[in-house]
């Protein structure tokens, strides 16, 4: 117990408590004291940030003015698409400390930091800088004459640079020039393998059916026939309106398995002589016809040899017919209309037979003989 008010508040304050107390007094007051512009600017050296100026009515990154507030300054920026209030201040630069802080100012200080932009290239510059890097500017017949250069009309930067990436079109950026877009195509992955291709020599001419068999012969390849439209194993006629109507295909483990469409049935061969199926195949053919087996029947038909009686079907029955006795000797068949043998000492013996035929109209009857 003490006497006084002041004793006992100097008793408080001499406790744990009662200094933690009187700081956070001071720091209210700090606080509530808004910074001079001359304190901010020194606050954010002290702390290695920047103040990153901008063209707006304030001056500064972040920072908008709310008239007709007590403390008119507003910091505010965009987070994940949306804008996110960080306080009022004073004066603008407490307004721009605080943003300086977020991470968003932070970004901001770098990028401005950064160097500016080169100045575009012209399109003499772009293709000397195209063959110092020992790139192609690829031609196309497009409007902008370069592969994956696109023209859009009324922009600061016409000329887009694009490529396709997994299925989809991805922009690489905008240039003042047709040559500084057709340089962005070129660095990229789409481009160099778009110039390998067109430096790439063009694919040789279809072989003719005689050109395909020479060939073939040549690699020690065996042009297999098949009982089909095309004549070749593993050739289809699949599309005889197309400019290569012969498509060659393999049974490659259960799949079919596509290896090209030619001009001609025999280019078609070829390709299929020269695969693992191909060669199997005419292994085996060649084997049949050494062995000299003949070709596998269908599943049902039997071979019938000379003199062998097929297999009856399930239902059938063998009918007997009925024999007849043994003749005895000297019997002989008497066929119907049939005269037998004379023998050689034997007479023919003619009779004569007169009939009578009466006449109907009671006159004298007539004579026929027989």
């Amino acid at each position: 117990m003490f006497a006084t008010a002041e004793e006992a508040a100097l008793c408080v304050a001499r406790s744990p408590e009662g200094q933690e107390a009187a700081k956070r007094a001071a720091a209210a007051v700090a606080a509530a004291a808004p910074l001079t512009s001359e304190e901010v600017r020194l606050q954010a050296q002290a702390e290695g940030l920047t103040l990153t100026k901008a063209d707006n009515m304030t001056g500064y990154f972040g920072v908008h003015h709310m008239p007709g507030r007590p403390k008119p300054y507003l910091a505010k920026v965009s987070r994940g698409g949306n804008q996110v209030r960080l306080g009022s201040f004073a004066t603008t630069e407490e307004a721009a400390l605080c943003v300086a802080r977020s991470p968003e100012g932070q970004g901001a200080a770098k990028r401005a930091a950064a160097p500016p932009p080169a100045p575009p290239l012209t399109s003499e510059e772009a293709r000397q800088q195209a063959l110092a890097e020992g790139l192609t500017l690829l031609k196309a017949d497009n409007k902008t004459g370069y592969f994956g250069v696109h023209y859009k009309h009324g922009r600061p930067k016409p000329y887009l640079a694009q490529v396709k990436r997994g299925g989809k079109d991805v922009h690489l950026g905008t240039f003042a020039t047709a040559e500084e877009a057709a340089l962005c195509v070129a660095r990229s992955l789409e481009g160099r393998e778009a110039a390998k291709r067109a430096a790439a020599p063009p694919p040789a001419p279809p072989l003719t059916s005689e050109e395909a068999r020479q060939q073939a012969q040549a690699e020690g390849l065996t042009l297999l026939k098949a009982d089909n439209k095309t004549g070749y194993f593993g050739v289809y006629l699949n599309k005889p309106s197309h400019p290569k109507p012969y498509e060659a295909q393999v049974k490659r483990g259960g799949n079919t398995v596509h290896l090209g469409s030619f001009a001609t049935a025999e280019e078609a061969a070829l390709c299929i002589a020269r695969t693992p199926e191909g060669r199997e195949a005419a292994q085996r053919a060649a084997a049949s016809e050494g062995q000299g087996r003949a070709p596998a029947m269908p599943t049902g038909p039997v071979l019938k040899e000379e003199g062998a009686v097929p297999p009856m079907p399930p239902d059938a029955y063998v009918k007997e017919e009925e024999v007849a006795p043994p003749m005895p000797p000297g019997a002989f068949f008497k066929e119907e209309g049939t005269v037998p043998s004379k023998p050689s000492d034997a007479d023919v013996k003619h009779v004569v037979v007169v009939e009578e035929e009466e006449r109907a109209d009671g006159g004298e009857k007539r004579q026929r003989t027989k």
